[in-house]
């Protein structure tokens, strides 16, 4: 049986920086993802620009389109933060996933086809698909497998489950933000990704219909009516997601695997890329029971600004958000500011 220092289940992007991060502190590695090539998924494709010098540090750097700030959209309301610093970029998730497995192959990380449904930890190595290592990494998504086999995850709370689907369309962008445009059933999203792509990302409750959301908003219906289709429409979620630890014994959750909050600040990327860093730090120092307290100080201000604006955004108040933004810009932008970096 081979040995590893570490394991990491799940190939998307927070697995591939893991495992990244991992051999550049000169770790063995092995990679276990079920599906072969690229990996698609349903997310809003906004890299905040937070998470821009984390891939640059690693030596990735994904074509892309620059994301100047948000813009807040509702009916004739709109409030916009550029950001006061560097941008962030909007990138095709596919573009994201071939540039860090490129960089994973070239460190020499290893890979195997394999689907995970079982583990044996001992005290000193966990045991998972052929392979003996040191350390595992469940990178492996909201829905966790590894996050249930440990005795981590708790029910997915029954209230309140939201869901995101997202399509993308030939055209232009026609601007340099992401537009998030609160309709009478969900957000809309709509990222620039490349020169001649734009990204749209639904997000709301159960059952609700993307083309109504869409036609809910009028002025955003129009730019899009008619344009082709350049993608396979994808779904995701619920996104609520919780666990009772981050770790068990030699086991770290990493990402959406570790809990979750909702897509609705975009964050989700950078805040498990910052999350891989701290686990394979732990990994180096041998001290799994540190990444607690790191996951905890990642997270602490996405957790509490997320589950705020999903309270009001699933509430009465949900018709309030964008002219209490628009009537208080200052700490608009100092939420955006807070949440870019």
């Amino acid at each position: 049986m081979q040995s590893v220092d570490v394991a990491i289940v799940g190939g998307g992007p927070i697995g591939l920086v893991a495992a990244i991060e991992a051999r550049l502190a000169g770790l063995t590695v092995v990679v276990i993802e079920q599906r072969d090539g690229v990996i698609d998924k349903a997310c809003g494709e906004g890299l905040m620009p937070g998470a821009l010098p984390m891939l640059e540090r690693l030596g990735v750097d994904p074509e892309g389109m620059p994301i100047m700030g948000i813009t807040y959209t509702q009916g004739t309301r709109s409030v916009s933060h550029r950001f006061a610093g560097a941008p962030g970029r909007g990138v095709r998730r596919t573009t994201l996933h071939a540039a860090l497995s490129k960089r994973a192959d070239q460190l020499g990380a290893q890979r195997v086809i394999a689907k995970v449904d079982a583990l044996e930890q001992t005290a000193d190595d966990v045991r998972v698909a052929g392979m003996t290592a040191r350390y595992l990494l469940a990178c492996d998504g909201l829905h966790s497998t590894i996050a249930r086999l440990v005795g981590l995850a708790l029910p997915a709370p029954k209230r309140s489950r939201r869901y995101g689907i997202r399509q993308h369309y030939a055209m232009k962008p026609w601007g340099d933000t992401v537009e998030i445009h609160y309709g009478h059933r969900a957000e809309i999203y709509v990222t620039p990704i490349a020169a001649n792509e734009v990204g749209v990302a639904m997000l709301g409750a159960q059952h609700t219909d993307f083309d109504q959301a869409i036609a809910d908003i009028p002025d955003l219906a129009a730019r899009l009516q008619g344009m082709p289709l350049v993608s396979s429409r994808r779904g995701a979620g619920p996104f609520r997601q919780r666990t009772r630890a981050r770790t068990a014994g030699r086991v770290l959750l990493v990402g959406d695997a570790s809990g979750y909050v909702d897509a609705i600040t975009g964050e989700g990327l950078r805040l498990g890329f910052a999350q891989a860093l701290a686990a394979v730090g732990c990994v180096v120092a041998d001290d799994p029971r540190r990444y607690e307290g790191e996951w905890t100080r990642i997270t602490r201000d996405f957790r509490v600004t997320t589950t705020a604006l999903v309270r009001f955004a699933t509430s009465p108040l949900r018709r309030g958000i964008v002219p209490l933004s628009a009537a208080l810009p200052g700490r608009f932008g100092a939420v955006v500011e807070s949440l870019a970096r």
